[in-house]
């Protein structure tokens, strides 16, 4: 057994004959360059692509494994190099059952069985070319299809406010929706962790991962999970979702929820973060403007059953993004990185002294103090990120 890095939710901008696949996303993230980012500069084992459900990217991924750049692995999953692909598909379900529109990973352990889903998907979606694309059908009839094509199920950053299962799909209860039985983990988001999501009883049967949800090579890897697999392959990720043979998370690693862009109930017009429940019905103090953004941190307890978990979860290990670090510019980081290599030796093996050498005490100090937890936050809100005091 050996652990692995995995950031299982990254967007593509573009095909590589630069047809658009995530409107939002840089038109730089082509499947080659996400790889080639993954594996180069953040130093992942595996990652998961969710837009492959798109024609052309998966003519491309044939090709590349015609031409022997890329070949399945026989336990499921698309080896480029050091890193293994996990070939998946991000949804926005519309279901007469939801309260709003939800997210949802689903992920497949070969290049037919994503080519049989994405046909399926063709009959009940307007645009099979483009990322997240709303399918209108129920959405266990998706889980089930998932798992007859061998799938995995996975509920995208349940606790954002848009577009997610607890942020407006549901009243209180997945149950409303999903059946409990088809669902292999929770994806937390960048605004919730390990100890927020446990004040839900539901949520103890499954496995939480922590994802970057990148739009941009830059944000790869700013939440990620460290694996215990026998290999990178799919159904060794299958085996550690659900924690069989030795296999399982061992450690999530992701912003500290304050950094999230919805951690606060904060205005929809002005940004200003605003304090306790009782505020998203009042409006905003600052401007006056009727609507504010109702916080994860909020939304949970509104939620919340139980004080907390009984069931025994891996380390949430707060993160700070390198980005995020004042004083560390891109300059700065590509000194790091022609020095250590990877962001995975950044931020958990380089020491003190050896960051100082490249950049100096004030800053390698920075990093150190991200990497203990001791770095204090202006708390993130309404879709504007949180940022280092």
């Amino acid at each position: 057994m050996q652990e692995y890095f995995a950031d299982l939710h990254i967007h593509l901008g573009s095909t590589l004959s630069g047809k658009p696949v995530k409107i939002t996303a840089s038109r730089k993230m082509t499947i080659e360059a996400v790889i080639e980012e993954a594996q180069s500069r953040k130093g992942l084992d595996m990652i998961g692509v969710i837009d492959c459900h798109v024609p052309e990217v998966l003519v491309q991924i044939g090709n590349w494994m015609k031409d022997g750049v890329a070949h399945e692995k026989p336990d499921g999953g698309i080896q480029f190099g050091e890193t293994t692909l996990i070939l998946g598909t991000e949804l926005e379900v519309h279901d007469e059952n939801c309260q709003g529109l939800i997210h949802v990973l689903c992920y497949f352990p070969t290049r037919y069985t994503m080519i049989e889903f994405s046909r399926w998907l063709n009959e009940r979606l307007k645009n099979i070319t483009l990322s997240t694309q709303r399918v209108y059908e129920n959405a266990v009839v998706i889980q089930e299809k998932v798992r007859e094509l061998n799938g995995l199920f996975i509920p995208a950053h349940v606790f954002t406010p848009f577009k997610s299962l607890y942020g407006k799909g549901v009243v209180r209860s997945l149950t409303e929706v999903f059946d409990p039985e088809l669902i292999d983990a929770v994806e937390l988001g960048l605004s919730a962790n390990t100890a927020m999501a446990s004040a839900l009883s539901e949520l103890d049967r499954y496995s939480f991962v922590s994802n970057s949800d990148a739009h941009s090579v830059g944000k790869i890897a700013r939440e990620y999970q460290k694996i215990k697999l026998m290999e990178p392959s799919f159904e060794d990720l299958r085996h550690a979702l659900h924690e069989r043979d030795g296999r399982g998370i061992t450690a999530n690693y992701g912003l500290d929820p304050h950094l999230g862009k919805y951690y606060r109930t904060a205005c929809v017009e002005c940004l200003q973060v605003v304090d306790g429940v009782g505020a998203v019905l009042d409006g905003c103090p600052g401007c006056g403007h009727a609507r504010l953004t109702k916080g994860v941190s909020v939304r949970i307890e509104e939620i919340r059953d139980q004080a907390e978990s009984s069931r025994k979860r891996p380390p949430y290990i707060h993160q700070v993004p390198l980005d995020f670090i004042p004083g560390l510019g891109p300059k700065t980081l590509l000194k790091l990185r022609e020095v250590f290599g990877t962001e995975m030796k950044i931020l958990h093996e380089a020491t003190f002294e050896q960051l100082a050498s490249v950049i100096g005490e004030k800053v390698a100090q920075l990093i150190v103090k991200a990497r203990r937890g001791e770095l204090a936050f202006h708390s993130g809100g309404g879709g504007k990120f949180g940022r280092v005091k």
